[in-house]
C-alpha cells in the first residue's frame, strides 16, 4: 500500500514600503530524526535576490539562514514536499531494563549530554501540585506512566487556537484549562523535567487524512477532510528508546502524520521564521493544504462508485453466460471481523475464544436474523475442536426454510446470553411440558445426576487443608467443574432426558396429524444398573454425556440405527410441508424394511447402498437363528424386558449458567427436525419460558438455509449461505459487513 500526499504552506509578509530585512532564519525543512519518508522537498524564497546558508543548529535541526543585500517590499515562503504515508507503529521500541520504572536515574554521561533538556523553574502552585498527583511510584511502568501523563494533560487542558505570539507558562496554561498546541507541549515539557525526565519542544507538521471507514462504534471519527497544519508536540528521551513522541493536544504518541521540523529545549528556538526587520506596517498571510497524489489499492479503501459500478456489471455478465451453458454454480463465503474495542485482548489476536467474543457473536447472529430470516431458528451448538484445546469451540447457527415458511416464530422465546435465572425446577416442566406436546407424556422423564462417585474420588484425592471450592487442580476447567458441582450439591439434578425417536409408521403419523404434529414421537424408560441416570463427567452439555453405555445391550440387528436422509435423493427435492421423507426403519417386526423405504435402496449413492446390503443380511440371520430374541411389540415407554422398539437418542433439558439449554437429538431428516423444533417452541410460549436451543444441528437439506458465527483465532468468522446469483450475493454480503 503507497499513500503519497503532497503538501503546501506558504508564508506571506507584504510591507508598506522598501524596507531593511534583516537576516532571517528559516526552520521549515523536515529534522533528520523524521520518521515519515519525505520523497522531495522545496523551499522557495521571494525576493529571489538574497544569500541563502542551510545550516544545522546546536540540536541538530536544519533551517536556512537568508540575507537580503538590498531594501524589499516583501517576504514570501514556501514550502512544497512530497511524503509517503507509511503507517508508523509508534510503540515500536525498546526500554533498558534500568529505565523500566519511572523513578530511573540517567547514568552520569548521558545526563551531562542532556543537560539543556533536563533544566527546570521553579513550579508555580498549580504546576506544584501536578507534580505531586503524577509522581511515579517504583511499582509503575515507565510507558505506561509516560502514556497516563500525557493523557490526563490531554484531558484536562481544552484546545484552542491560538494567534498571539509566544507561549504561555505551564502555570498560565493551568489556570486557564486551555491553550495551543504549543501551550499544551510546554507545559509537558516542565512537568516531565520536574519528573527528571528530559524533555523538548517540537515544532512540525501535523498530517492528518480522512479514514477510508467510519468508525462503527459511533466513536470519533477524525476529520472530514484531508487536513495540514502546524502543529507542537513533546520529545522525551528514554534509555533504549531515544526520543519518543508525545502529543499532549490529542493524547495520542505521534506517528506518521507528525513531521518534526525544530526540536528545541525551548519554544523559541524552534520557531518557523525568526529575524529583524525595519519597522514597517505589515499584511501577514498563510495558506496550507494537503493533497493525494498517488494511492494504491488497500484493504481499507472502500471501492469508489465507479470501480463498484464495473464490478456489478462484470457479475452481471458472467451470471449471464453461466446461465446460458447452464453452469449451476454456487458461492459462499467465510468473512472475518474484529471488535472495535480493547484491540489487544488476546482473543482479538491469537487466541479462538475469549470473555467477550461469544457476547459479539451472539448479537451479531440475532442482527442477522432480523436481516435475513426474521422467522429463523437460532441454534448454540459445537463446532470446530482443535488439538490442544479441551473441548470443541462454540457455534451459533441461524436455520431458516427457504419456502419462506416460519421455522421459529417468536424472538421472545430465544434466552439472550445473560443469566436469566432458569432453575432445575424450571427445566422440569419444560420437560414435562414438551413431552406432552410431542405425544409421549410426561411420565417419560428421567432425571439424570452427576456422577458422585467420580467427583467424590476427586475429592479424597485433595490436599487436607482444600476443599472442592478453593481445589488447586492444575487444569482450570477440572477447578471450575469441582467447584460447580460441589455448590449446586451432588444429589441435585442435573438434567431431564426425554428418549425421542420419530415412528414412519403411516398409521402412526395419521394419528399425529390429528393432534397437530408431523410426527408420532415414540419414548422409552431407559433402564440402567444404577437406578438412575448418571452422567458422564464433564463440561459439555448433558446430551452429549449420556449414559448410553450403561443402556441394555442389543445386537447389531437389533440396534435402532439412525441415519441421515441422502440431500441428493429425489424426495428431497420435494416442497418440506408435502409429506414426510422416506426412510428406512431398522427394526420391523420382521425383520425386514418398512414398506416406507425406496423400492430400490441400490439406486443411493455407494456408501449407503452397501450400508443397507449389510442390514439386509442381518436382518436374514436374524429370522433364521435359533434362540435369537423374538421382537414381539412392546408399548412405547415401557421398561427394557429384551423386546423392542428400542430408543436410542434422547433431548435433554438443563439450566446451564443462567439459561434454559434445551438439548435436540439427530433427526433423519428436516421434516422430523422442524416437527421437533415446533413442539419446542410450543412447550416455550405455553411455559413463557426462553431457551437455548442446542445439540444437533439440521440435517443437510437444500430446502434449510443457515449462516454460522463461530470463533476462530483473532476474529469472529461468519460462514454465509451459499449464493446462486451475483444479486443474491450483492445482496448477503453487503448485509453481512452492514451488520
Amino acid at each position: 500500500m503507497t499513500l503519497q500526499v503532497a503538501l503546501t504552506h506558504r508564508t506571506t509578509y507584504d510591507y508598506d514600503r522598501p524596507i531593511t530585512l534583516h537576516p532571517q532564519v528559516v526552520r521549515l525543512r523536515p529534522a533528520p530524526h523524521a520518521r515519515t519518508p519525505v520523497l522531495s522537498y522545496s523551499l522557495k524564497i521571494s525576493p529571489e535576490k538574497r544569500f541563502t546558508n542551510w545550516q544545522q543548529d546546536p540540536f541538530g535541526n536544519w533551517q536556512a539562514r537568508l540575507v537580503f543585500p538590498e531594501k524589499v517590499d516583501h517576504f514570501h515562503v514556501e514550502v512544497d514536499l512530497i511524503a509517503e504515508m507509511l503507517a508508523i507503529n509508534p510503540f515500536d521500541f525498546f526500554i533498558e531494563e534500568e529505565a523500566r520504572t519511572p523513578t530511573f536515574r540517567y547514568e552520569a554521561m548521558l545526563k551531562k549530554d542532556l543537560g539543556p533538556y533536563l533544566e527546570t523553574q521553579a513550579p508555580g502552585p498549580l504546576l506544584a501540585k501536578l507534580i505531586a498527583e503524577t509522581r511515579p511510584t517504583e511499582a509503575d511502568d515507565t510507558l505506561n506512566w509516560v502514556v497516563a501523563v500525557n493523557q490526563k494533560l490531554q484531558s484536562m487542558t481544552g484546545y484552542l487556537i491560538r494567534m498571539e505570539p509566544g507561549v504561555q507558562t505551564p502555570e498560565e496554561t493551568l489556570q486557564k484549562a486551555s491553550g495551543s498546541c504549543r501551550d499544551s507541549a510546554w507545559l509537558m515539557v516542565n512537568l516531565l523535567r520536574h519528573h527528571g525526565f528530559a524533555a523538548r519542544f517540537v515544532s512540525g507538521y501535523l498530517i492528518q487524512l480522512v479514514a477510508d471507514l467510519s468508525p462503527i462504534d459511533g466513536g470519533a471519527g477524525g476529520p472530514t477532510t484531508d487536513f495540514t497544519d502546524l502543529h507542537a508536540w513533546t520529545e522525551v528521551f528514554l534509555p533504549g528508546a531515544g526520543w519518543v513522541g508525545l502529543d499532549p493536544t490529542s493524547g495520542l504518541l505521534t506517528a506518521e502524520g507528525h513531521i518534526p521540523l525544530a526540536a528545541t529545549p525551548e519554544p523559541a528556538s524552534a520557531a518557523a521564521i525568526s529575524g529583524g526587520l525595519e519597522p514597517c506596517e505589515v499584511t501577514f498571510g498563510f495558506d496550507m493544504k494537503i493533497e493525494r497524489i498517488r494511492e494504491t489499492p488497500r484493504v481499507s479503501a472502500p471501492y469508489t462508485v465507479k470501480q463498484w459500478a464495473g464490478i456489478d456489471a462484470l457479475g452481471r455478465r458472467i451470471d449471464e453466460r453461466l446461465k446460458a451453458g447452464d453452469v449451476r454454480l454456487t458461492v459462499g463465503g467465510e468473512p472475518t471481523f474484529l471488535a472495535a474495542y480493547d484491540r489487544d485482548a488476546g482473543e482479538w489476536n491469537t487466541e479462538a475464544v475469549g470473555p467477550t467474543k461469544r457476547g459479539y457473536a451472539d448479537k451479531l447472529i440475532r442482527r442477522l436474523r432480523e436481516r435475513f430470516a426474521p422467522t429463523g431458528l437460532l441454534h448454540y451448538g459445537q463446532g470446530k475442536w482443535y488439538p490442544g484445546e479441551q473441548l470443541p469451540r462454540w457455534s451459533f447457527t441461524l436455520h431458516w426454510r427457504a419456502d419462506g415458511e416460519a421455522l421459529w416464530t417468536n424472538p421472545d422465546l430465544i434466552a439472550p446470553e445473560a443469566d436469566t435465572g432458569a432453575t432445575v425446577e424450571a427445566a422440569e416442566r419444560f420437560a414435562v411440558r414438551l413431552a406432552e406436546h410431542l405425544g409421549v407424556g410426561g411420565e417419560y422423564v428421567q432425571t439424570a445426576y452427576e456422577d458422585p462417585a467420580a467427583f467424590l474420588k476427586q475429592e479424597h484425592q485433595l490436599p487436607v487443608n482444600l476443599d472442592p471450592a478453593t481445589n488447586k487442580l492444575e487444569d482450570p476447567q477440572a477447578r471450575a467443574r469441582m467447584a460447580r458441582v460441589f455448590s449446586e450439591g451432588l444429589g441435585k439434578p442435573r438434567s431431564f432426558v426425554l428418549p425421542v425417536q420419530a415412528s414412519l409408521a403411516q398409521a402412526a403419523q395419521a394419528a399425529a396429524a390429528r393432534r397437530g404434529r408431523r410426527f408420532q414421537w415414540q419414548s422409552e424408560i431407559w433402564a440402567v444398573r444404577s437406578k438412575r441416570l448418571i452422567l458422564i463427567p464433564g463440561d459439555s452439555p448433558a446430551g452429549f454425556r449420556l449414559p448410553l453405555n450403561a443402556l441394555p445391550f442389543l445386537d447389531e440387528d437389533q440396534y435402532p440405527y439412525l441415519l441421515e436422509s441422502d440431500p441428493f435423493a429425489q424426495e428431497m427435492q420435494r416442497p418440506l410441508l408435502a409429506r414426510p421423507v422416506r426412510a428406512i426403519v431398522l427394526h420391523g417386526a420382521d425383520g425386514a424394511a418398512h414398506p416406507d423405504a425406496p423400492a430400490d435402496p441400490d439406486t443411493a449413492v455407494e456408501s449407503y447402498a452397501a450400508f443397507w446390503a449389510r442390514v439386509r443380511a442381518l436382518a436374514a440371520r436374524r429370522q433364521t437363528r435359533e434362540g435369537g430374541p423374538a421382537l414381539a411389540a412392546v408399548g412405547t415407554g415401557q421398561p427394557f424386558t429384551g423386546a423392542g422398539p428400542f430408543v436410542r437418542t434422547a433431548l435433554t433439558v438443563e439450566p446451564r449458567e443462567g439459561k434454559l439449554c434445551v438439548f435436540l437429538p439427530p433427526t433423519r431428516n428436516a421434516e422430523e427436525y422442524v416437527d421437533l423444533v415446533a413442539a419446542v417452541e410450543d412447550a416455550a410460549a405455553d411455559l413463557g419460558q426462553p431457551i437455548h436451543i442446542e445439540g444437533y444441528p439440521a440435517p443437510k437439506d437444500m430446502r434449510l438455509h443457515e449462516i454460522k458465527v463461530t470463533p476462530d483465532p483473532g476474529v469472529i468468522e461468519v460462514n454465509i449461505q451459499p449464493s446462486r446469483t451475483w444479486e443474491e450475493q450483492v445482496h448477503i454480503t453487503e448485509t453481512v459487513y452492514e451488520e
